[in-house]
Formats: structure tokens, sequence, C-alpha cells
């Protein structure tokens, strides 16, 4: 009798077809190009440590695999999601065995480096350090800050890209030209509509493609269309890590949209992060504060306007209220822009932080009791109210020594601009009361 569990398990497409030189590498020829960094690292046969930074399906494992083989060296993978201290332990084992039998050099790759806490990827300097291995790691997310500054520091950080479309079309003329997919056919838009599901992901465009064969050997299917593909395809969300450095990228973008005033750029990322599966209520929360720092008082309409998607969210829930968002984006985009408000802010409360505490001058001071009022609280002070425009012109605000502060300064575009009128004739109120007082 057979054993069943004997039996190799069949590779998945992506790992079958995993180049193995760097010459059959697709896609990031500024990093394996002729002339460049991990090239000439091979040419010369001088390994270092690095850290390969870049999103999922783009080369960053293959390429650590190819790199060991190209320097003949010992490849010990770990993977930070299912290794701890005990797994780093055994590696430096194995790395001391190698060294020790043959004098092989020795490469640790530690995949998703990035889940490591500080402790574990402290455990690697030592062994950096003194060249027991040669430390190579992968992540998604941004070294600067994932990546502690003392492995940091030993280690070159190389940035890889996801796959363009005409990678991914050299990729799959490649897999046709060899047969692995017998004689399936793609017209044009199915691979169109592949690459736009693969996202610049070659481990996703190779399991689509593994899925689609699939489904056409069942339903005996030789040309593949993208009605076809719409059928058959289990398509995940794209690119996006709800906590990582991609999704602060693009609400970076969508902020920076509002902002530049491109109600389609605004849109785009809005709907790029909802696609994604960004939290709608996250994404009203910012609407607001853009309101609030980017558009102030030159609309105060648009904070309100944000203000009301987010309710509008809250009772319809999701698709219906992802409509009053978008639009809650359009409005922000096109409306008029100040900073003045939000400058000011800023700069009122870093003077308060790093100022004395300034006692509040008598005149403006609560008088509720006898002795108060006997001690001069609240003398003096004019009633806004009973002046003409209601403004007591000349009258201070501020505590002594600060009376020429003018930290909120108007633009010169929408309501703001009416502001800047009004405060501009109040201070030649101001200005006249004083030099009366002086005469």
């Amino acid at each position: 009798m057979s054993d069943l569990f004997a039996a190799e398990p069949k590779k998945p497409l992506a790992e079958a077809l995993r180049p193995t030189t760097l010459d059959e590498v697709i896609g990031q020829q500024h990093l394996i190009g002729p002339g460049k960094p991990l090239r000439l690292a091979v040419e010369a046969k001088t390994p270092h440590s690095m850290i390969l930074w870049g999103p999922p399906g783009v080369g960053k494992t293959t390429l650590a695999r190819i790199l060991a083989n190209s320097f003949d060296a010992e490849f010990i993978p770990l993977s930070a999601v299912l290794s701890g201290v005990k797994d780093i332990r055994e590696a430096v084992e194995r790395a001391h065995a190698a060294l020790m039998r043959d004098g092989r050099p020795t490469i640790l790759f530690v995949d998703e480096v990035h889940r490591f806490n500080k402790s574990q990827q402290d455990a690697f300097l030592p062994y950096v350090e003194s060249g027991l291995f040669t430390f190579i790691g992968a992540t998604t997310e941004n070294p600067s800050f994932e990546v502690n500054s003392a492995l940091l520091s030993r280690a070159q950080v190389y940035v890889l890209n996801a796959l363009s479309d005409d990678e991914l079309k050299q990729l799959l003329a490649r897999i046709t030209s060899g047969g692995t997919l017998g004689t399936l056919e793609f017209d044009d838009a199915a691979v169109d509509t592949l690459i736009g599901y693969a996202d610049g992901d070659a481990r996703r465009f190779l399991n689509l493609l593994e899925q689609t064969r699939t489904a056409a050997l069942a339903r005996k299917v030789g040309r593949i269309d993208a009605a076809f593909l719409g059928e058959v395809l289990t398509i995940n969300a794209r690119r996006f890590d709800k906590g990582g450095d991609a999704f602060y990228d693009q609400i970076s973008a969508l902020h920076k949209s509002v902002r530049g005033s491109n109600p389609d750029g605004a849109l785009y990322w809005l709907t790029r992060m909802l696609d994604g599966g960004a939290d709608p209520r996250y994404l009203a929360r910012r609407l607001i504060r853009m309101a609030w720092e980017d558009i102030g008082l030159a609309d105060p309409r648009a904070a309100r306007v944000a203000l009301d998607a987010a309710d509008t969210y809250e009772r319809l829930g999701s698709p219906e209220g992802e409509l009053a968002l978008g639009q809650a984006a359009i409005y922000l985009a096109i409306a008029a822009k100040s900073n003045a408000g939000y400058k000011a802010y800023n700069q009122a409360r870093a003077f308060v932080a790093q100022d004395k505490s300034r006692p509040v001058p008598v005149h403006l001071r609560n008088a509720p009791t006898k002795l108060m009022k006997e001690l001069g609280y609240g003398h003096d002070y004019r009633y806004a109210h009973d002046e003409p425009h209601a403004y007591a012109a000349g009258e201070t605000y501020l505590p002594d020594g600060l009376e020429d502060i003018h930290w909120y300064e108007p633009v010169p575009r929408g309501l703001e601009s009416k502001i800047a009128e009004k405060l501009t004739f109040l201070r030649e109120l101001d200005a006249a009361a004083n030099d009366n007082q002086h005469d």
C-alpha cells in the first residue's frame, strides 16, 4: 500500500516558477541591472547585510535566495511571524557549524523582519558585527519606523518596486511561451484585467493565472476573456495594509489632493482607501481635520459639510454612506483654502508652552466678591457693546508685554478676505484711540 503522506505536494505556480538567477528576474532593474548595486555585489562576490523594502510579491525572498546561491552561502530562512529567540539561536548554531565544517559563509534571511520586536532584532547584532552571517531582512513596512536603528545602521536599505504593467506582461509571455499554461490563450482585455487584479504583485498574478487555468480546464475553455475572469476569479482587496506604510502614504495623498484643490485626486485616493478596506469612520475624521487645517475660516461651511458627511455615514453605513464622504471630499477640495487659523493656533500653543505664567490684566479679571472689587478686579473694563461699532478701541486683552502680537493673519481668499477687511478697520480704530491718548 502506498504512503499517501510520502508524496511531494504539488508546488504552486509562483513557487515552481521562482527565478534562480538574476537574469531570470523580471523587474527591479534599478537594483539588479548592469552596474547596479546587487549585480555588482554578485559579480564581486562580496555579500553585505541589507534590508529589502517593498510591497508583497515583488521578489524580496527570491533575491535573497539568488544572492545566497551566487555567494555559495548557507541559506537560513526565518519568518518573523513564526519564529522566536529559540529559532534565532538555532540559526546561529547552524551558521557556526557551516563555518567550522567547510568555512562556508551564511546568509540569514528574515522575512517580515518588522514583526520582530526590538529585543529580537537586537539578538542579531553581535553576529552581524562578528561576520558570522550576512543578514538580509525583508519588510513591507518603512524600515525607518519598524527596524531598530542599531540594526538599520549595519544594513543597506534597498527599495523594491511593484511590477509595472509591462513587466507583468513580460512574465505572462514567458509563462505562455514555456507551455506552463498549455494551449490557453488570453485576449487583450483579459490580460489587462489580470494585470489590474494583480496590482503590481507578481505572486498574486501567478496565483490568478493558476486559478484561471484550473477553471478553464473544468469548463473546457481554451480562450480567456474578461467576462470569464469576472465569473471564476476570487479577488482579494488591493495592496493595502490598514496599519502599514501604504496606508499612511495614501491618506497623505488624499490630504494633499484636498489641500491642492484637486477634487479628482481627492476622490481617487478616498475611493482607493475604501476599496482597500480602510475604516470609513477614520476617513470621515480625517476629512473633518482637513476642513479645519486647510480651509478654516476661509469657508466655515466646509467643517459643517464634513461633520454632516460623518453623521450621514453613521446613519446609512456602507456603501450608501460612502457617497456622503465622497461629496465632502469634493467640497473640501474646491473650497477656498486658508491655514491662517491653523498657523495661529500652533504659534500660540508653542509660545504658551515656553513662556512664563503671565497674570491676567486687572481690568479683565472677574470680580464676584467685594474684596476683589476693592482690589480693582474688573475696574476700568470697557463693555464692548456700549462702544461705537461695538468695539472698545484701544483696549488690550493680552497680558502686559504682548500687546503687539498678531498670530492670526487672514488670507485674501473666501470669507477670510472679509475678515481681513474688518481686522484692518478695527486696528485703525485702535491706532486712532491710542493717538488720542497720547495727545
